[in-house]
């Protein structure tokens, strides 16, 4: 067992996640091993952002050039800047982590142009942006931590503009808990599309499977903060195994609520 029995969530957990992650081969090498053809070379997902979210993701966001992209728990950058880049789009990327920031914006000019990304402090709830800022929304494997999942989508709602959609990822809630189907809604959306991820426990599995083998190599280069988090994480999901609610992708258009003319 490792030292504690609570997975790390502070923001200097994260801190520490995000630096350690962004220096170790072996982690990229893991996780393009666990995802297998789904791992989407060059994003360096700490989420299960494969090839078939990032599709699905382009399919439904509908994204004109130029249009405003924002990721909200952005961590460092991949899968926005790669968005931003494949649909020729500006990126705002919002995390809570300062260490994620700063990485993002390291990398994004291995993706687009100077003027075409950013990145802020800020959380769900409160992002800090105008209303009907951005054109489309993305969140993977990131909304689900909001300690206030409805005030999360109402923030959501208030900076989409109408009829820009949200591209999300999370799992089925508890049957009694509201579904987020029923918490969109309530918080201005329609629910155009769930689709089940089929291969996102599948990929976990083998992920944290491969932690423990790794364990003192893994430890060399994350060091030990990031490393228990790594391991007590992995240690936990195999030993309870991986909630049997369905992984799923939402797309949520935010409805136009302005008065007809």
């Amino acid at each position: 067992m490792t030292e504690s029995n609570t997975v790390g969530t502070a923001p200097d957990d994260y801190d520490a996640m995000h630096h350690a992650a962004q220096n170790s081969p072996l982690l990229h090498e893991l996780w393009a091993r666990a995802m297998g053809d789904e791992y989407p070379l060059g994003v360096e997902p700490t989420s299960c952002c494969s090839w078939w979210l990032l599709g699905h993701a382009v399919a439904a966001l509908r994204l004109r050039p130029g249009a405003r992209l924002v990721d909200l728990g952005c961590g460092r950058g991949g899968p926005g800047l790669w968005l931003a880049r494949a649909l020729s789009v500006r990126l705002i990327g919002i995390d809570f982590s300062a260490a994620a920031i700063e990485i993002a914006a390291q990398r994004a000019d291995d993706f687009v142009t100077p003027d075409r990304a950013e990145f802020r402090q800020g959380s769900f709830e409160q992002t800090g942006l105008p209303d009907e800022y951005a054109d489309g929304l993305l969140s993977v494997d990131a909304l689900p931590f909001s300690p206030d999942r409805q005030a999360a989508l109402r923030e959501a709602s208030r900076i989409l503009a109408p009829g820009g959609r949200f591209v999300l990822t999370a799992r089925e809630q508890p049957a009694d808990v509201g579904s987020w189907p029923t918490m969109a809604t309530a918080a201005g959306f329609d629910v155009e599309l769930v689709l089940p991820n089929t291969e996102h426990d599948d990929f976990w599995r083998r992920l944290f499977a491969s932690y423990p083998e790794n364990a003192a190599a893994l430890r060399a280069e994350l060091g030990e903060r990031a490393a228990n988090n790594l391991m007590l994480e992995a240690e936990i999901a195999l030993a309870k195994g991986l909630p049997k609610r369905q992984a799923q992708l939402l797309v949520l258009r935010r409805r136009d609520t302005k008065p007809a003319a």
